[in-house]
């Protein structure tokens, strides 16, 4: 086996799949200066996909470019053979359909060079799933980033039953090299850690749009002004810690721990019915009014970038 490529040494990135994440990745390792290669099976992949990466790139450019990034250095192939070819890493960003990922990886470890590490993006299968059509297993890892993949900086990185801990070590190594802010969990768990917290709130706001209880505007007003101010800098835990006052956590769950058993909260999913369906679409299309997709993405990118310069981190 010859020798893999030291994580701050990587320069040829390969993104397979170019959708909303896979794209984002691609914008994101551009900005950073890497050479990425892509590919997509659908036939406007690579329109749709230069589009993503010229509409995200003014504010990777306020952020600031690595030294050599340029969009010239992305190249759309033909085939999955021809993408990996030559590279230092890979990550797979194809939606989330269990047996779609077991076969796309397993095409992937059996094109790619055997030293290549192949990270997936998948938001929810643990690897230990995914990995199981792949002859050499022990190179495949998550690598879970947060949409939009180019501002987020959060990765949380995890093997499966088969990775080696080697790769482990190796692509949280990269993935600091590369910018981002790097989680290395000890153990899979379905949807790690930001998507079960996530799910949690997601699915509480279904349940109140379902009963009548809140519109999507208020729901979405309740976080934007209210406990999604203190999240960026403390986040959920350190917040209730604050919330103890003097006592912190400890006076904060001996004092208000009963309140745990109050029926504040529906964690099983409410039933997705064409009521409730529409009543979130039409939610989000009053809230969004006359904004376009576009619009919003772009709204979204530069709010983004006032917190991430608020907090110094950037």
């Amino acid at each position: 086996m010859s020798a893999r490529v030291a994580p701050d040494a990587v320069r040829t990135v390969t993104c397979i799949g170019a959708g909303v994440i896979g794209g984002g990745w691609a914008a994101y390792f551009l900005a950073q200066g890497y050479q990425v290669r892509a590919w997509d099976p659908a036939p406007d992949a690579e329109e749709k996909l230069r589009h993503l990466v010229d509409a995200s790139w003014p504010a990777l450019t306020e952020l600031g470019l690595a030294e050599g990034a340029s969009r010239d250095n992305l190249t759309v192939c033909a085939t999955l053979a021809e993408a990996v070819e030559g590279t230092d890493f890979v990550q797979e960003s194809a939606p989330e359909d269990l047996e779609l990922k077991r076969k796309l990886l397993a095409d992937i470890d059996e094109a790619a060079a055997e030293n290549v590490v192949i990270s997936s993006s998948t938001s929810g299968y643990p690897m230990t799933d995914m990995q199981t059509a792949c002859a050499r297993p022990g190179r495949t890892i998550v690598g879970h980033p947060f949409n939009p993949p180019y501002l987020i900086p959060l990765v949380e990185v995890v093997g499966g039953e088969q990775t080696d801990a080697e790769v482990v070590e190796w692509t949280s190594a990269f993935f600091e090299a590369a910018g981002k802010s790097v989680i290395t969990m000890d153990r899979e768990v379905p949807g790690f850690i930001a998507n079960r917290l996530q799910e949690a709130l997601w699915r509480e706001a279904l349940h109140m749009i379902n009963a009548g209880e809140a519109t999507v505007e208020q729901i979405d007003r309740s976080i934007t002004d209210g406990p999604g101010l203190r999240w960026p800098f403390h986040g959920p835990m350190l917040t209730f810690h604050l919330a103890g006052g003097q006592g912190g956590m400890a006076h904060m769950l001996d004092h208000f721990g009963p309140s745990l058993l109050s029926p504040w909260t529906r964690l099983d999913a409410p039933e997705l019915t064409k009521e409730l369906r529409d009543a979130v679409v039409e939610g989000c299309e009053e809230e969004a009014e006359d904004r376009t997709i576009d619009d919003l993405v772009a709204e979204r990118d530069r709010q983004v970038i006032a917190i991430l310069r608020a907090m110094g981190k950037a």
